[in-house]
């Protein structure tokens, strides 16, 4: 209510004074993490201070001060913009997005430096080499090439770009890098493990110019059965830098539909890949590899704000399978390569089976709308997601649903040393393969330029660097990479929630604003002490959100909540009679906006349909709304 006062100004009330000297006032710091409680800072720019994000450190709790004492450290500037918020997630998961210093620079081939052959490396700049990647792609890691031999068999290669060549071992860079350890994808901006001069330009392996490549080269049968392997340090000459959606075009171009000579040339290498690729994945999903799937939706920005306009759903192409696919392979086959040579000091990446007990919830949920999964291992996990979408198949969605919410059951993958697990452990339950480790993105991952160095000692091209024979070293590299990867995943995670937050608010115009969609049930709060509420997914804008029903008190003896059908009905007062229920897995229609308080703002999910349980005061608003529309469809029908 308007009389109530803000609990913040409660404490400032008791806390906040001007001192004697005339000069300092104490002010009270409130965090954004509800975790840790107000802290006393005095400072002289009290009024610069008021509205901004600020940093600051806690100094001291003496025993008579009801909170911690602390000290300004710096600004990051005016709460709720978005540059703002922007660094205070970066603060917040501890992301490293400070300059490279000098001495890092320091370690940078020249501004004019020229890639040319050199002693040792194979020169395979006479084929046919392409790359597929996003629109816009500036940090190209891998390319890849198909050519038939002479023999009736295919060269398949995959060339990754050559890091390790610009980044020595133990030198500022290399420290740096194992430091950072992944480079983060925010919405509007990617934070770089490796400065700009590598990761843009002399490590992407761009079109039509000489790159450095470590290249995997495979001699495969039409039938895709793996003939021999080689690996060598190369250079090589990209003919096309492909989007998924230009590839895409290649693969479903018709036989011999002429044309010039270079789209032939390209058109013929991706028409192979993608006949290997489904083979190999055939292979894999029949040993029991998982198909799941993530709600994920990019924003479209305003190409001068970048304030997000419209949301959209991401577009795989079987050109995305198709890369994805050889990059496991390559993986896969280098993580079988570097094991054979070092035993103990491989770095691998491993996905351990889920315990039961992260299943429980989904497995009881399903078994609502008749369906059974089974998780024993990830094969027959697999064949039972695929049976339960053909039973859903009323509503496609579900299907994917059902394969979001598995990935939640999951424990993460993660890096280890080999010397630290027995091989039982080091099983990739996702993929279902024995070994695994991340060869293939060197440019973004730390983990991929030690298994470089591995590999380059295994061929006999380069020594082990002396640090990466220590087990203790490779211990604490593993969790430093474990550490950065979930932060770099959460702070991408919270970024497009910043970014949901700008839409639904409408602030900048464009599409954004409250929107009404439809949205799927996750899960149900039908204990009986909680107040009547669910959780929904969003497809359109993949997000979830809570929807209370605050409307309907908690002991309203027509409320029924059934726990075990993870379902909430109300009854008619009179008649006893259901007249509506709301269970896992229903479609539901809601009304998304934008709560604004003064230091906060969130997303509020508003349930409109069945209108019965939804709050008398949207039923008026959504009335008229689809009178509007209902006149409209009579004009529409035949």
């Amino acid at each position: 209510g308007d009389g109530e006062v803000h609990p913040h100004d409660a404490v400032a009330m008791r806390h906040e004074r001007e001192h004697p000297d005339g000069l300092t006032s104490t002010v009270v710091f409130v965090s954004i993490d509800a975790r840790v409680p107000p802290i006393l800072i005095r400072t002289t720019q009290r009024d610069r201070l008021a509205g901004m994000r600020l940093l600051v450190s806690i100094d001291s709790w003496p025993a008579d001060s009801e909170y911690p004492l602390g000290h300004y450290v710096r600004t990051l500037g005016e709460t709720g913009t978005k540059d703002t918020e922007t660094k205070v997630l970066l603060q917040e998961f501890r992301i490293p997005c400070e300059p490279f210093p000098a001495k890092v620079l320091a370690c940078l081939p020249p501004a004019d430096y020229k890639i040319e052959l050199e002693p040792g490396r194979t020169d395979l700049r006479h084929l046919p080499v392409l790359s597929i990647d996003p629109p816009g792609c500036k940090d190209i890691d891998d390319a890849l090439h198909c050519i038939e031999l002479p023999n009736g068999n295919w060269q398949v290669g995959v060339h990754i770009a050559d890091v390790t060549h610009y980044v020595e071992a133990g030198t500022a860079i290399d420290l740096e890098a194992a430091d950072r350890s992944t480079s983060t994808y925010l919405v509007n901006r990617r934070l770089d493990m490796l400065p700009s001069l590598l990761t843009t330009d002399l490590c992407s392996l761009k079109g039509n110019v000489d790159r450095f490549a470590f290249t995997v080269l495979w001699e495969v049968t039409p039938d895709a059965e793996i003939v021999g392997v080689d690996f060598v340090k190369s250079i090589i000459h990209s003919i096309a830098a492909l989007t998924y959606q230009q590839a895409q075009s290649l693969i479903d171009r018709p036989d011999g539909a002429g044309g010039d000579g270079d789209v032939e040339i390209q058109a013929g290498a991706v028409k192979r890949l993608a006949r290997l690729a489904r083979l190999f994945r055939k292979r894999r999903i029949d040993a029991g590899a998982l198909t799941l799937a993530s709600p994920e939706v990019k924003f479209v920005l305003d190409s001068e704000s970048l304030n997000p306009t419209d949301v959209q759903a991401y577009t795989l192409y079987e050109a995305n399978a198709l890369v994805e696919e050889f990059m496991l392979l390559a993986n896969v086959t280098v993580a079988k390569k570097i094991l054979r040579h070092y035993p103990t000091l491989s770095i691998l990446r491993r996905h351990p089976a889920p315990n039961r007990s992260m299943f429980d919830g989904l497995i009881s949920k399903a078994r609502t709308r008749g369906v059974s999964l089974c998780i024993d291992d990830s094969k027959k996990l697999a064949d039972s997601l695929d049976a339960a979408g053909r039973a859903m198949s009323d509503d496609p969605y579900l299907d994917k649903l059902l394969r979001v919410l598995s990935t939640r059951c999951m424990s993460p993958a993660q890096y280890f040393c080999s010397g630290e697990y027995s091989a039982k452990d080091w099983h990739h339950y996702g993929l279902a393969a024995p070994v695994y480790t991340h060869f293939t993105s060197p440019i973004r991952r730390y983990a991929d330029v030690c298994v470089h160095r591995l590999l380059a000692s295994a061929i006999g091209v380069q020594p082990l660097p002396v640090f990466l024979s220590s087990k203790s070293h490779l211990h604490d590299l593993a969790a430093n990479m474990n550490r950065r990867h979930r932060a770099a995943q959460l702070a991408g995670r919270a970024s497009v929630q910043l970014h949901t937050l700008i839409f639904f608010a409408g602030d900048e115009g464009g599409g954004g604003g409250a929107k009404e969609e439809d949205a799927y049930v996750l899960d149900v709060d039908a204990d009986e002490d909680s107040e009547p509420a669910f959780t929904v997914m969003v497809p359109r804008y993949g997000i979830e959100g809570k929807v209370r029903l605050g409307h309907i008190d908690g002991k309203d003896e027509r409320l029924v909540r059934d726990p075990e059908k993870f379902k909430l009905s109300y009854k008619d007062g009179e008649t006893g009679e259901v007249v509506a229920s709301v269970k896992v897995f229903d479609k539901v229609r809601v009304r998304i906006w934008v709560r604004s308080s003064r230091d906060r703002r969130e997303l509020v999910v508003d349930l409109l349909q069945p209108e019965q349980l939804a709050s008398p005061k949207l039923r008026e608003k959504s009335a008229a709304g689809s009178a509007k529309k209902r006149k409209k469809k009579q004009k529409t029908k035949p």
